[in-house]
């Protein structure tokens, strides 16, 4: 018994470790693939970082006015015909 427990802790580290470094690695390459387009687009002399960083924040309030408008013409009912 304790042969066989010992065998599924080692599998279960193992599987664990799998797991882990799959997601360290996809996130890995996620980084990498950002700072190649985050070059890309430095190289074109498109915008500059600090031009973008602002366009992003103000897409973001855009973004969430956009959705309490929506929340709110959700709430609103109409009224009934007499």
């Amino acid at each position: 018994m304790s042969k066989s427990k010992f065998v599924i802790n080692k599998l279960a580290k193992l599987f664990e470790q799998g797991l882990v470094s799959y997601k360290d690695f996809s996130s890995e390459i996620l980084e990498i693939i950002k700072s190649q387009r985050d070059e890309l687009i430095f190289k074109m002399q498109l915008t500059s970082k600090e031009e973008a960083d602002i366009l992003i924040k103000r897409i973001e309030k855009l973004e969430q006015k956009i959705e309490q408008l929506e929340k709110k013409n959700k709430k609103t009912t109409r009224a009934k015909k007499s």
